[in-house]
């Protein structure tokens, strides 16, 4: 057994050296020495079913092709499970095909997403028939019916006909509710069916972590496992995963589905029972007993705990009357639900729902509650207070080897706080590989010479704009400027409006959609964008057009963050210290996720400007600065532009005083 682990360690190492099989044949090429060890400890993970391996790879070590070479030389059966459909398109259409290209392996790929990206047949045809006479949405109608018949996959995701939020969307894609499963007269079309099958035969399947979850906690009956039996599972962007499971391993009811709900009776009513007229007022009562909920909730901040809220005028006599008009609803459709699938399914949905509301209604010491009101609807949560447990449960009825890797697990040299979130075990195999780029002679960390006020100042924006404004008016490229609240970008966005010249283009998150400010700015090659959480990561720009990014403060998690508040007090209930224990570790890796935007390649040249105060005034900002790359560094924002400069004429005596 070992004489194969270590011969499958070299073969991987072996292909990604000098004159190996990825030099030959992928243009452009460059081998890297930390890449080699990433795929040599990945292999010896395959070969040893089953294993765990946590592993950071910093930018620019390369670890698509570090896992991917390893997984396909193994000729094991491999999940990849991406934090994006993003990530997971590239992976599939570019990555994938390219390094099996080189390697002259020939597997079975399938690309699966969550049901809620394939257009469905039936209920395109049901959102057809509400369009009637609607012009621009019928056009939207009949460019989705071309796609139903024309595309292999119907994934909407790549088909450029809607946004991802507009209104059409839900309506023409199913849910696990709303799924007319083997009744559906459509069933043998489905593109969600032929896309599990094409998963279910393939050996290297490429998935996202919400379906990866989804699977994990079973919450997707009715096809069986929506996943096949695999010999190994890499998560990438494996940081993303322990918030992403909270919501998995939870409970969550909203009224948004309600009211899906109520507009479906009614389609389904008109077509097939329309002399049922009991079930028009059953759907009333329905949509009633939302509204008065919501009313009653308008006046909750964005989130809270249910502790907050509970006891506000008409909440719980709101919550009853939703729970009996469901019950009513239920009852109601019970008689119908041999005129129609549709109906029949509908009734399934309500019994669903109404056991997800008592469900949140029931104590838990284990679970958090708590709300979530948006303009137009209201989600009731209970999220786990740690995932960890139902993580380790899931992986355990697994027997594969599980590989977890990302840019940010490590807090310095230690991987406790990722392991510990992720349910592994504290012995688990883990390493961190440094990036290859020299960030001395490329990066300058630029920190302001006499502290900013406190962050929690009113003044503190402003201050960090002043402090900034040699960047922000000298830099002759592009910049990110990242803020940790919605509050500070759009108060720097209106100061900066009154600052930066007309010709400086300015673009801000919020007032268009992320993929349209990022082309902006891509095709800009000057621009300024004023970011908040959603640009922190996910994004990958190379050159002058993204030189700068300044960050207005550490991103520690808001501390009246409900789960948090929670989870911050079941640790000190067990003796520990929440800021060291679980806050701090968070705001690290998430200020490393930050950094990361600014080198991306070994010919890029930037500045990283932060300014907190709280980096130098207070003991564990040593922990932030520990995290990072090594910087050249300076106190003078000029002086950071002079680095610049040099270090993009590629000259060897780039200094920063």
């Amino acid at each position: 057994m070992a004489d194969a682990v270590a011969e499958a360690a070299e073969r991987a190492r072996a292909a990604l050296r000098p004159g190996g099989i990825l030099a030959r044949a992928v243009p452009g090429f460059q081998p890297r020495a930390q890449q080699q060890v990433m795929a040599g400890a990945v292999a010896e993970v395959i070969e040893d079913v089953p294993s765990a391996l946590l592993i950071e790879a910093a930018t620019g070590v390369g670890k698509t092709y570090a896992y991917l070479v390893p997984a396909l030389l193994s000729e094991r059966r491999v999940l990849i499970s991406t934090g994006t459909k993003t990530l997971q398109d590239q992976l599939f259409a570019k990555d994938l095909p390219m390094v099996c290209e080189a390697l002259g392996r020939r597997p079975r790929i399938a690309l699966l997403k969550g049901r809620s990206n394939y257009l469905c047949h039936y209920r395109l045809e049901a959102a057809a028939g509400d369009a009637i006479g609607r012009g621009r949405q019928l056009a939207t109608i009949e460019s989705l019916r071309r796609l139903a018949r024309t595309s292999a996959t119907g994934d909407l995701t790549q088909a450029g006909i809607l946004a991802e939020d507009a209104p059409l969307w839900p309506q023409v894609t199913s849910t696990v509710d709303n799924c007319l499963g083997g009744e559906c007269p459509r069933f043998n079309d489905c593109f969600v069916v032929r896309a599990r099958r094409r998963a279910q035969d393939a050996e290297v399947i490429v998935v996202n972590h919400h379906l990866l979850l989804a699977d994990m906690a079973l919450k997707d009956e009715g096809f069986g496992d929506l996943l096949p039996e695999v010999d190994a599972v890499i998560v990438d962007e494996a940081h993303q995963l322990p918030e992403i499971a909270g919501a998995f391993f939870g409970l969550a009811v909203g009224t948004r589905a309600v009211r899906e709900l109520g507009r479906d009776v009614l389609r389904e009513m008109e077509r097939d029972a329309p002399e049922m007229v009991d079930l028009r007022d059953r759907v009333a009562a329905l949509q009633a007993a939302v509204a008065a909920l919501l009313h009653c909730s308008e006046a909750w901040p964005a989130r809270a705990s249910w502790a907050e809220v509970g006891d506000a005028p008409g909440v719980l006599p709101a919550l009853s009357g939703l729970d009996l008009a469901l019950a009513e609803m239920e009852d109601a459709l019970t008689g119908a639900a041999d005129r129609s699938p549709g109906l029949d399914q509908a009734r399934g949905r309500c019994t669903t729902l109404r056991g997800r509301l008592r469900g949140w209604l029931e104590e838990s010491p284990e679970t958090v509650p708590w709300v979530e009101r948006f303009k137009q609807s209201l989600m009731l949560h209970r999220t786990p207070l740690d995932a960890a447990r139902p993580l380790a449960e899931r992986r355990a009825a697994r027997p594969a080897s599980w590989i977890f890797t990302s840019a940010t697990l490590a807090v310095g040299e230690d991987f406790s706080h990722a392991a510990r979130r992720l349910g592994l075990p504290d012995d688990v195999r883990a390493e961190r590989l440094d990036s290859p780029f020299d960030f001395s002679r490329q990066a300058c960390l630029a920190l302001p010479e006499h502290p900013l006020p406190n962050p929690n100042t009113p003044g503190y924006t402003r201050a960090c704009i002043d402090w900034a404004w040699p960047l922000l008016s000298g830099n002759p490229g592009g910049g990110f400027f990242l803020f940790t609240s919605h509050r500070a970008l759009r108060e720097a966005a209106a100061l900066l409006r009154d600052r930066l010249p007309p010709e400086r283009p300015l673009l801000v998150q919020g007032e268009q959609p992320r993929a349209e400010l990022l082309a902006r700015f891509r095709d800009s090659g000057d621009a300024w964008l004023l970011g908040a959480h959603s640009f922190w990561e996910g994004v990958d720009i190379r050159g002058d057009t993204l030189s700068i990014v300044i960050i207005d403060r550490l991103p520690f998690a808001a501390p009246n963050d409900p789960v948090l508040q929670a989870r911050a007090a079941s640790i000190e209930a067990g003796g520990g210290s929440p800021f060291m224990e679980f806050q701090l570790p968070q705001a690290v890796l998430a200020l490393k996720q930050g950094v990361g935007r600014l080198i991306r390649d070994a010919n890029d040249a930037g500045i990283l400007a932060l300014c907190d105060p709280r980096l130098t005034q207070k003991p564990y900002g040593r922990q932030f600065l520990r995290s990072l790359p090594r910087f050249h560094e300076t106190r003078d924002p000029v002086h950071a532009l002079e680095f610049l400069h040099n270090a993009r004429q590629g000259r060897g005596d780039a200094v920063c005083v």
